[in-house]
């Protein structure tokens, strides 16, 4: 294995991933509004609850691709055939939508565990509330994009590229997470 093979993974799992980060944050700020899943009930607990909207789904969603997209203006600048990572320029589009979705979908997937097991909104879920945006943009960018994830992700030395960028996200998590507690934008530091 070469060293600037591996740093190179490493770079690429990260820089690919951003628009996947980014989305939750936004949610936040966009948020409000009718709630995704307009107020109804399974089983007697709401599917999602009130910090699950429209307008946080919309705007996160948007937020990634928009990101996303003028990172790749980036990379073009720069000369970058491949858009640093993300490919061909119409399927990174679809790519960026996945990964930003995919970023809430998971959010909510995760919302929705929650309700099922009592654990109430803000309540502290170890590694579902650091890691279900994770999952929920690989599911979703694996059904729609599996050669370009498994390439990009597993293939050669990607794999611990992706490693890293896992590892790397608890922390950011855990950051922003913090920070958007201190501005008062969420109610607990987690």
């Amino acid at each position: 294995m070469d060293i600037m093979e591996i740093v190179t993974s490493i770079l690429i799992c990260i820089w690919v991933f951003i628009p996947a980060m980014v989305p939750n944050s936004t949610a936040v700020i966009c948020g409000g509004g009718t709630p995704v899943d307009f107020g109804k009930t399974l089983k007697g607990k709401r599917i999602l609850g009130d910090g699950k909207t429209w307008r946080g789904l919309i705007g996160g969603t948007l937020s990634g691709v928009i990101l996303g997209l003028l990172m790749i203006g980036l990379s073009s600048l720069f000369g970058s055939t491949d858009y640093w990572g993300f490919g061909p320029f119409w399927d990174n589009v679809g790519i960026l939508f996945c990964l930003s979705f995919g970023a809430l979908f998971g959010d909510m997937l995760g919302s929705f565990i929650k309700r099922r097991l009592d654990i109430g909104r803000g309540k502290k879920a170890p590694l579902l509330d650091q890691y279900d945006f994770v999952f929920g943009s690989f599911l979703i960018t694996t059904i729609f994009y599996p050669n370009w994830v498994y390439s990009t992700f597993i293939a050669g030395t990607n794999w611990i590229g992706l490693i890293v960028m896992l590892v790397l996200v608890w922390f950011i998590h855990r950051s922003v997470s913090i920070l958007g507690y201190k501005m008062g934008l969420k109610n607990e530091p987690w």
